[in-house]
């Protein structure tokens, strides 16, 4: 229990530290936007540092479910371009999502879970069968919080090799748009500019495809 609260602790104290840093004040998109040649410049001069600095910043970014992460898209769609990366965002994210996963898990998830063990049979039932499909659906959607389905899943029991694929396959379609309007950043005034309503429906509809599986045999099964 002490080692759990020294944790917790510790990472309250690392989002509220992070969160109030000068960083804050950079990862925004007006400050992209004026220093994008600057920001280019750098990164070609100092490639490999660029990446590792990059992947780092990502990771943490997700981990602790800091403001920034469609500015960090955009800003690696603008300087490693969509090819080289979308790979990097979607690695670095998806372990700053474990991340996040496991601490949810381990000061949370095995206490709701022994504690509320009788109400919550049929939903872990539910997950045992399904649970990569709501997973995927809710990471293929870009209007669910990605934090909170990180620290939501880690209460569960959805095994952690079916987080760990939903969230990354997951991210690719929404990822994709917004890094290739990062290579296309002279032409967006701001991130509300990358999602139109024609782009958001198909992403909805896309990720509810993924539920089409369960839905046919509940149908089914009645």
């Amino acid at each position: 229990m002490l080692k759990k609260s020294v944790l917790l602790i510790m990472v309250v104290f690392c989002i509220i530290l992070l969160r109030n840093s000068p960083y804050a004040d950079i990862i925004t998109f007006d400050y992209l936007k004026t220093h994008a040649d600057e920001l280019k410049y750098y990164v070609h001069g100092h490639y490999a540092a660029s990446v590792l600095m990059y992947l780092a910043g990502y990771f943490v970014f997700t981990a602790f479910a800091l403001p920034g992460a469609i500015v960090l898209s955009l800003f690696g769609g603008y300087v490693f371009g969509v090819a080289a990366g979308l790979p990097m965002a979607i690695c670095a994210s998806t372990a700053g999502a474990s991340a996040a996963f496991f601490m949810s898990r381990y000061l949370f998830g095995g206490y709701i879970q022994s504690k509320y063990a009788v109400q919550l049979d049929y939903f872990n039932n539910e997950l045992s069968a399904n649970g990569h499909l709501y997973m995927l659906t809710l990471r293929l959607i870009p209007i669910f919080p990605f934090f909170l389905i990180n620290i939501l899943a880690g209460l569960t029991k959805i095994p952690f090799r079916t987080f760990l694929w939903t969230t990354a396959a997951g991210m690719f379609p929404a990822g994709f748009v917004i890094f290739l309007a990062g290579s296309r950043l002279s032409e967006i005034n701001s991130p509300g500019d990358i999602f139109s309503q024609k782009m958001l429906i198909v992403l909805v509809l896309f990720g509810a495809l993924a539920l089409l599986p369960v839905i046919y045999n509940k149908i089914r099964s009645k």
